[in-house]
């Protein structure tokens, strides 16, 4: 593959595993300009996910997000279950569920198919990519591609490198991924959870410690969240945040917080007790709110509607606003 070629038109690539965050990812390469051979592992997908893809084209078409016509767009797909469609792909994004032998498994199809060129992508939440790599035959063109759901509204990806990833590669998937309509974060040091989860799953222990110990309800967490650092995140990170209201007020907090923090390894029981119990959120009216049927329909309905709103404010307000606001007054 010729890696100074931006051109999504093009560039054949490829998505392995086709639930919610794979049709949307699906999506996201379509609006792009790809041609998309998507292949599902699970037999049921064949029936779901054209439909699920097809929604995704259509409202960000309605949303102004892309001006190509859906029908445009779906002609450039191919939805199978046979591997040696990818024989022409030259990027490939597994997105299957997070177990290692079911990875390794799909690993060994793809490669058998994919040319010697092809670059290969996991969207692995959490296990690390030197580990991934170790199970391909070819752990140079292996990395980690981390989407946010939904993936063809949210401008965040991580480009991740293990420690046999050949880090040109890397830095081309990071100008290409520009062109989805991401701004990418590149991780040249590999580490399990990578950046964000890493991020949100220390928000996620301390969030069950102060439930479950009855510092706080669910609700209490949840609107905590809303209206402290989900006012602000969007504009800036937590470094920005500190600098904007002033870095020796934290200092001085960090001394006697820190020691407070919960630091268990274990798995909080209020998730395990849902879990077990079946619970998988509003998917299916269980989760650590109480939803009846329609309740969880429409929230899901709502954060798709609030999906495509953020997004608006997002690239109103883009990493790099102030530089683009003091060019402009110099332009002036």
């Amino acid at each position: 593959m010729n890696q100074l070629n931006l051109n999504p038109a093009e560039l054949t690539a490829s998505v392995v595993g086709l639930g919610l965050m794979g049709c949307s990812i699906t999506a996201c390469l379509l609006m792009a300009g790809h041609k998309v051979v998507a292949v599902a592992p699970i037999p049921g997908d064949m029936v779901t996910a054209e439909p699920r893809i097809s929604e995704h084209l259509k409202r960000s078409f309605k949303e102004g997000i892309t001006s190509k016509k859906p029908g445009d767009m779906l002609s450039n797909l191919t939805i199978t279950e046979d591997y040696t469609s990818l024989s022409q792909c030259n990027l490939v994004i597994e997105c299957t569920l997070e177990d290692l032998e079911i990875k390794k498994n799909i690993y060994a199809k793809i490669e058998a198919c994919v040319p010697d060129d092809a670059l290969i992508t996991s969207n692995t939440s959490a296990i690390p990519i030197s580990i991934l790599q170790q199970h391909t035959r070819v752990p140079s063109r292996f990395f980690g591609l981390h989407w946010a759901e939904p993936s063809h509204t949210t401008r965040f990806l991580e480009i991740i490198c293990g420690d046999k990833s050949d880090v040109k590669h890397a830095e081309w998937l990071y100008e290409l991924s520009h062109l989805w309509g991401k701004e990418p974060t590149l991780v040249r040091k590999d580490i399990r959870g990578f950046i964000t989860n890493r991020l949100m799953y220390a928000m996620y222990r301390e969030a069950f410690s102060l439930v479950e110990n009855g510092y706080a309800t669910v609700e209490d967490v949840d609107r905590a969240c809303r209206n402290n650092a989900g006012y602000w995140m969007t504009l800036v990170g937590v470094f920005r945040w500190m600098d904007l209201t002033g870095v020796p007020a934290y200092h001085n907090v960090m001394k006697d917080l820190f020691p407070t923090l919960t630091n268990t390894t274990e798995v909080p029981k209020l998730i395990d007790d849902i879990v077990k119990s079946g619970g998988r959120g509003v998917a299916n009216a269980h989760g650590f709110h109480e939803y009846t049927p329609e309740e969880a329909k429409l929230w899901k309905e709502t954060f798709e509607e609030f999906s495509y709103e953020i997004r608006k404010l997002a690239l109103k307000y883009p990493a790099d606003v102030v530089k683009k606001k003091l060019s402009e007054k110099k332009a002036n």
